[in-house]
């Protein structure tokens, strides 16, 4: 059956390739025309380097762009018996049209000789600008939150802006909820990052929101897109449309008592052909020991009542990532980009835990746990894109992208016990490592016509998910550890993904209309290779995506969207390894997990002047969803969780945001979203229905002093969470900041303290079974103290360019 995917797979890219119009591949040979001249600036006199050149054939219609050398001259060649115009732009400039006729056939050349420009600059005292940029913008399928538009990115990270971007939320536990739901994919700069496949809490958390330009949430992601991530996608913008020349930003934070010391920023170069970015950042984050317990309560025949108390406390929790892009332009038609990420995190926590298991008279079980968990994560990716352009229209592409992306984790967990009483379990250790590897071929195409724009691509994923777990146990006599047999595996999933997708969007005076389809077969192969068994199948699906677009009067706008997702379960998700590290509660992954999937219909109305309002409703079903199951054993009086394909849910809810710019001074901005949660599913072969109210709120107010003092003050509460056996409780946070401009634009000082009226908050999940009823407590950290320095460089002159079309694997959920 793979043979067959990878034979409809090659001959349906063929298809694509050879029916495209040969005048597409056709290209004009260069008639040797060429218009020439040199740029200087008519108060100095002195030639300009790095300006920008634009050709043109009509006032709309750019067909070819360069910039001045060192000793100010362009040159462009290969050219037509047309009219030009020639268009000098440069920062500080102004602009200036000139005409440049070849076409007369006898003339090969024009030298516009030496061309003098005029400065425009206005002094600082003429001109004050105080209009403020909107924070909040929505498009036809995604809603934007311009970080750099919100003073509080020069003091918080990214995990904490996230609070404040409209659909998203961030629970205690630094998980990130778009519209409620946990699985989503995050994007960086619209490519998949293998540090945010591996560990994107701890990426987030380190890296400071004043290095990124914005965050898409994309809530109706069309057809090109993977058909996985069940709520949507997250696309984080850290590169910003640069000049030729350099710019970038530094940022130097510390955070107390939790977390620690850390830096981050980006830097993005064009020179010439050449354009380059780069985003990086390293942090520390230490949690001091805090409070949790357990109780688990057993009916039945024999009833029993489990307590646990202990302490958590993380120590030497470093974390670092590096993003690089690189592109160079061949000519105004071809265009080579790549790409390269890599990060890690080391860790240390140390766990102490009293459990005590009691009957109806007497104790069961008795024991003092010492857990010491002690790992690391890598993740590495590299890409290589090919964008090619077409003389007759500079909208028409072609790109073929390749893609490597592999990470690991690793995990190894030492039990010690004391005080025994009916607990004979000698002490023991755990040792997972997980390895993750991808290759992704791809190609897209782009055919605008008119008012009709048609994209089509053709995608190939190659996934190979490893796990090689094992289990020591402690010998008195030996006084050494040995491996038991039949507690450890060597685990391989092998996912390949063959899709290919067709778009068309339509504009039509006030409408627009974005409509695709996608395929997707999945080939999966699962193998156990200690125990020699193996599991085959596979899925196809076809996923539809529409949006609609209708501008209202008075800058409104009406959205209607569906589209339908896939769940796909990553490998931690599906990796059998059986983590015993609290031991009367088992954790394990199923290798038998099918993809789940979702409907979802979403509707939508914007309005913006003075103040913007966005406001949307949708309607969401999944069926076959992936939950995490609790089943209790009687019998070895063990709760073990894993994962199954064991229900549906129904999910509709509704958001509101408003940015209300009071003064010119003063800005308010609030979130809401409601919903209502209904979910059910087999536990043990019995069904458990769960439903119950979830709601998100957030109330942001900022004010600008004089002399560049800014303070903000912020207000979120998040509502009870509710899954197939349990809910948690709800959660209302503060924080209040305060920045100052040392130099404008340039050097700031930022300072912040989250929650300052309370030091520990209360995490409280209660869960349920058939058989029993369990509640957790977890003592936070809640007070915290933010400093930070933020510094910005660089001077440019000429925007850079992006190859259009790359890869983005958006179709894997993680664990969590």
């Amino acid at each position: 059956m793979k043979l067959k995917s990878i034979l409809f797979f090659q001959m349906l890219m063929l298809s694509i390739l050879f029916c495209t119009p040969k005048k597409i591949w056709a290209q004009n040979a260069p008639e040797g025309r060429k218009i020439t001249g040199s740029i200087a600036d008519s108060v100095s006199l002195k030639k300009l380097d790095f300006i920008t050149v634009n050709l043109m054939t009509d006032k709309n219609t750019v067909i070819k762009v360069d910039y001045s050398k060192t000793d100010g001259t362009f040159t462009f060649s290969g050219l037509k018996p047309l009219k030009y115009q020639v268009v000098i732009v440069g920062v500080g400039y102004k602009d200036k049209m000139l005409t440049a006729d070849l076409s007369d056939s006898t003339k090969q050349a024009v030298n516009l000789e030496n061309i003098l420009v005029s400065p425009a600059t206005v002094g600082l005292k003429e001109v004050k600008i105080t209009a403020t940029k909107p924070v909040v913008t929505q498009e036809v399928d995604r809603i934007s939150y311009d970080m750099q538009a919100d003073p509080e990115s020069k003091v918080f990270s990214v995990l904490d802006m996230m609070r404040k971007v409209p659909l998203l939320s961030v629970d205690a536990d630094n998980t990130v909820f778009l519209k409620g739901n946990s699985d989503f994919k995050i994007l960086i700069n619209g490519k998949p990052s293998s540090m945010m496949e591996r560990s994107y809490k701890e990426v987030l958390r380190s890296m400071p929101a004043s290095s990124i330009e914005r965050i898409e949430v994309i809530t109706t992601p069309p057809a090109k897109y993977d058909a996985e991530g069940l709520a949507g996608i997250i696309n984080i913008i850290t590169n910003k449309k640069i000049d030729n020349g350099y710019n970038g930003s530094l940022n130097v934070n510390e955070r107390f008592p939790t977390g620690g010391p850390g830096f981050g920023g980006s830097v993005s170069a064009k020179f010439g052909k050449l354009g380059m970015s780069a985003f990086g950042g390293a942090s520390v984050y230490n949690t001091p020991a805090t409070t949790n317990s357990t109780s688990r309560n057993t009916f039945g025949n024999d009833p029993t009542s489990l307590l646990q108390n202990g302490t958590n406390k993380s120590d030497n929790k470093k974390n670092a990532y590096l993003g690089y892009e690189i592109t160079y332009e061949l000519d105004s038609l071809n265009l080579i980009s790549g790409q390269f990420n890599i990060n890690g995190n080391d860790f240390k926590i140390i766990n102490t835990q009293k459990s005590i298991l009691t009957g109806t008279e007497e104790i069961l079980q008795k024991y003092m746990l010492r857990n010491t968990n002690d790992g690391n994560g890598r993740g590495v990716d590299a890409a290589v894109n090919y964008q090619k352009g077409f003389k007759a229209d500079k909208n028409r592409l072609l790109t073929f992208s390749y893609r490597y992306f592999s990470f690991s984790n690793k995990s190894n967990n030492n039990l010690a016990f004391d005080d025994r009483v009916n607990y004979d379990i000698a002490d023991y250790k755990q040792l997972n490592d997980e390895r993750f590897s991808e290759q992704t071929f791809q190609v897209d195409y782009v055919y605008p016509l008119k008012k009709l724009n048609i994209e089509a691509g053709l995608k190939a994923i190659l996934r190979d998910n490893k796990s090689d777990f094992q289990n020591w146990t402690y010998n008195d006599e030996r006084d050494q550890y040995e491996i038991q047999p039949g507690m450890g595996n060597k685990f391989r999933n092998g996912q390949d993904v063959f899709g290919a997708y067709n778009t068309y969007q339509y504009n039509i005076k006030k409408w627009s209309f974005k409509a695709g389809a996608r395929i997707e077969q999945t080939v999966i192969n699962i193998d156990f290779i200690s125990t020699d068994s193996k599991v085959r199948r596979n899925y196809f699906n076809v996923i539809p995506s529409v949006s609609v677009n209708r501008k209202l009067k008075g800058n409104s706008a009406l959205n209607l969207g569906y589209t339908q997702r896939i769940q796909r379960p990553g490998i931690s998700r599906l990796n059998p390894f059986v983590d015993k590290s609290n031991p009367n509660f088992e954790r394990t992954g199923n290798p038998n997990l099918r993809p789940a999937n979702v409907n979802d219909i979403q509707l939508g109305y914007n309005w913006s002047k003075k103040t913007s309002i966005n406001f949307g409703l949708s309607y969401s079903f999944f069926k076959d969803l992936i939950f995490p199951v609790s089943v209790y054993d009687s019998t070895t009086n063990i709760t073990r969780t894993s994962y199954g394909n064991t229900g549906s849910a129904k999910l509709p809810q509704a958001n509101l945001n408003i940015n209300y710019p009071i003064t010119k001074k003063w800005n308010f901005s609030t979130n809401l979203r409601v919903a209502y949660g209904m979910v059910q599913g087999l536990v043990n072969n019995v069904l458990i229905k769960n439903e119950g109210l979830m709601y998100q709120f957030s109330a942001s107010t900022g004010y600008r002093f004089e002399k560049e003092w800014r303070v903000n003050a912020n207000l979120n509460a998040n509502g009870p969470s509710v899954s197939l056996q349990g809910t948690s409780n709800s959660m209302v946070s503060s924080s209040f900041s305060v920045n100052k401009d040392i130099v404008k634009d340039k050097l700031s000082l930022s300072a912040s303290v989250s929650n300052p009226f309370t030091k520990f908050r209360r995490n409280h999940n209660e869960s349920f079974g058939p058989d029993f009823t369990q509640n957790n407590d977890r003592q936070d950290y809640f007070r915290s103290f933010n400093f930070s320095v933020n510094y910005k460089f660089g001077k440019l002159k000429d925007a850079i360019r992006k190859n259009k079309r790359g890869i983005r694997n958006d179709d894997v959920q993680s664990g969590s």
